[in-house]
């Protein structure tokens, strides 16, 4: 039970924090200014982050244009899914 506590607060803290990260670099790109590398952006999106990865593609639609961001979080998204889904197992009795 722990572990599934543990894993969906960090799911949900590295979230948030990859989707301000997107609206960062998104309102940066408006103005023309010092952006943050894809590299850290996949990074974040792929490791806990693509519950917000996913919500600034679709909803502030930043890089959406891009497909390996589109794969890496989607992938991401389904890995820790699988997670919460075998750690849930458990919980439920099965």
């Amino acid at each position: 039970m722990i572990y599934l506590i543990i894993h969906s607060a960090v799911w949900v803290l590295v979230s948030l924090i990859t989707a301000s990260l997107y609206k960062i670099d998104k309102k940066r790109a408006i103005k023309n200014k010092w952006r943050i590398k894809e590299s850290s952006l996949l990074l974040f999106s792929f490791f806990f982050g693509s519950l917000g990865g996913l919500y600034s593609l679709y909803v502030l639609r930043h890089k959406n244009r891009h497909w390996y961001f589109v794969l890496v979080n989607w992938l991401g998204f389904m890995i820790h899914t699988a997670i919460f889904i075998y750690l849930l197992l458990p919980v439920l009795g099965v």
